[in-house]
């Protein structure tokens, strides 16, 4: 646990450290989300979870940037030690820069649909106290992006990523994986997108359609992996009288296929897809 805290910690105030600078716009928020039907992959229970998220986007002269800090706990179906009552704790980051062609170049992109063109970069980040694997996942991402002409915002890239993971529990002596264990260097198609439905709804969300990445850490063959993510906030602060966009309530869903490239040939059908209804609630600054 300490580890895992430690990681988060670390890595939010490396990454936010210098998110900001020079920002032509900036949007960053607190939020929480809480749901009882996630899954784990070798785990046959439906798992329970709280998880805080800090979230920061912002535009500068060259492009944008976004950056996310998941921090889930568990309840005990997901527990941190093999046969403990204490849920495992994990912290995910996602952190993405699009470099815009548009503001590099001085000229439009524009065609049709299609708003701008640029290029996208980025790492994901894990830390897991969990009874069996104890992920340490690291995967850098690289490719072009889409900006549609649509109201908001919708953004679809193909990137090629780069992904390894160096787990220290009882998983990696008996793979026999003693360092880092790289797969295959894949595909993913990735989008993200915020629809206004009206003036005080949104639909927002992101999905990642993942190809197979080779073999994992024990010889078995991973399969293609979805996950969609995908929810519908009302703009509580506006009703309020608060301040547009400062409080944001919705509902949340998550359907994760083949999660983490683990398949029903290598679980069992044991917590490789979960389909997740989630409340969610944020505070933008």
């Amino acid at each position: 646990m300490t580890r895992t805290r430690s990681f988060a910690c670390a890595a939010a105030l490396f990454f936010l450290s210098g998110l900001s600078t020079a920002a032509d716009w900036s949007d960053t928020a607190i939020g929480w989300r809480t749901g009882t039907q996630f899954r784990e992959p070798q785990n046959p229970n439906a798992i329970g979870k709280n998880i805080i998220n800090i979230t920061h986007a912002s535009g500068y002269r060259y492009g944008n940037q976004f950056l996310n800090l998941d921090l889930l706990k568990s309840n005990s179906k997901d527990p941190s030690s093999p046969g403990g009552s204490r849920g495992a704790f994990e912290a995910y980051l996602t952190y993405r820069h699009t470099l815009d062609f548009a503001k590099i170049s001085g000229r439009s992109f524009a065609a049709g649909p299609i708003r701008n063109l640029g290029l996208t970069t980025g790492i994901d980040l894990n830390s897991k106290d969990d009874a069996g694997y104890n992920s340490r996942k690291r995967m850098f991402v690289l490719g072009p992006q889409i900006m549609w002409n649509v109201p908001g915002r919708f953004n679809s890239a193909i990137l090629m990523a780069w992904e390894s993971n160096a787990p220290h529990g009882p998983f990696a002596p008996i793979s026999g994986v003693r360092g880092r264990y790289h797969y295959k260097a894949h595909p993913m198609l990735a989008l993200d997108w915020g629809i206004p439905l009206s003036e005080r709804v949104t639909f927002e969300g992101f999905a990642n359609f993942i190809t197979a990445k080779g073999r994992d850490e024990v010889g078995r063959s991973t399969g293609p992996e979805t996950n969609i993510d995908m929810r519908v906030m009302y703009d509580a602060g506006a009703a309020m009288g608060i301040r547009k966009r400062a409080l944001l309530v919705g509902l949340e869903y998550q359907y994760w296929h083949n999660k983490f490239g683990n398949t029903d040939a290598t679980t069992r059908n044991r917590g490789n897809t979960a389909n997740t209804p989630m409340l969610r609630v944020e505070h933008h600054f």
